[in-house]
Parts: C-alpha cells; structure tokens; sequence
C-alpha cells in the first residue's frame, strides 16, 4: 500500500502530516513525500518552524497509478503553494481521473478547488475555506470527518489538527480497499 503526502516545500503543519504518515506505516502502509521540488520540506507547528522532512520524488516524477491513495496535509501556507504549481494540481487531479481515494484536511482542500474537483461533493475543511468550497460548486459542512463517495473518487476530508483521530480513522480502510 503506496500512499503519496504532497505538499509544497514549505508550510505543512507538521501534526497534519506525522499523524496520518504514522497511520499510514501502522497500517501496513509504505508513505511517500512529493513535493514540487527535492530536498526537505520545511514544516511547521502553526506559524512557527518546526521539523524538516525527506522529498521522497517530486510532482514531475510521480504518477497517481504508483499509489493507493493521496494525502494532502494542511497548514496554511502549504495549500495556497500548491494550488499555485500546475504540475502538483495536475498530480492531485490525476487521482480524481483514475478514481484513487483522497485525504485532505485543514485548508488542504484549497488544492481541491484549485484541481476542479469538489463540484458535486459534500466536504468539511477549515471553516474559513467554506465560501471558496461553495463558489467551486462544492457543499461545505461543518463535521470533524466527512466521507464523499460521489464518482470518481472517494473523498476524506477533516476541519483541523484536533480531527486528526478521526480522520486517519475514516481514511485508513478506504485506501485499503
């Protein structure tokens, strides 16, 4: 079970990606870290610098047929990266393509809208990422999980840090499928 975490270069939270990584491996599961360059990512506790972490392979190396499933931490600055790099939409739209379930939680679903594809399903994520939700053609909802099974992919998504528990919990079995 090959699970990509893509993130930008800097402004993971740093929680947001160890606890669904630790999952991940507990599981069973073997995790890898794509970013949109190599190197380390630098991450962070809130707005201060936490830990550095390996790039395992870049967006432009990568392929969604490689992986069970996609990760995508939060943080605020991480997402607004991303969204920002057409090769790492690109890569997050290709699970979406290939109906690959997604985790996303915190304001990771900024790379969702970016990636045209919340129209038609039913998400939570940080509250202030309702309204772009909605304008993406999204329905917002405010739960501390939420599982779309709409067509193409299977989508899990969580509000913050504190919903780590379930949300590792809801995404774990459906990567595993």
């Amino acid at each position: 079970m090959r699970v990509a975490f893509v993130m930008a270069p800097e402004g993971v939270e740093q929680v947001e990606l160890t606890a669904p990584w630790e999952a991940v491996v507990e599981a069973g599961g073997k995790p890898e870290l794509i970013s949109t360059k190599s190197g380390r990512v630098q991450a962070f506790h809130h707005l201060d610098k936490a830990d550095t972490f390996p790039v395992d392979r870049t967006v432009t190396e990568s392929n969604a047929e490689d992986y069970v499933g996609l990760v995508l931490p939060g943080g605020l600055a991480n997402p607004d990266a991303l969204r920002m790099d057409k090769s790492a939409v690109a890569f997050v739209r290709q699970f979406f393509d290939i109906a690959r379930p997604v985790a996303a939680i915190c304001h990771a679903p900024w790379t969702l809208v970016e990636a045209d594809v919340v129209r038609g399903r039913t998400l939570t994520s940080w509250p202030s990422l309702q309204t772009d939700i909605r304008n993406a053609g999204g329905t917002w909802v405010d739960e501390q999980v939420e599982v779309c099974r709409a067509a193409p992919a299977t989508l899990i998504t969580s509000r913050k840090p504190a919903d780590l528990k379930a949300f590792c919990s809801a995404f774990i079995p459906e990567f595993g499928n």
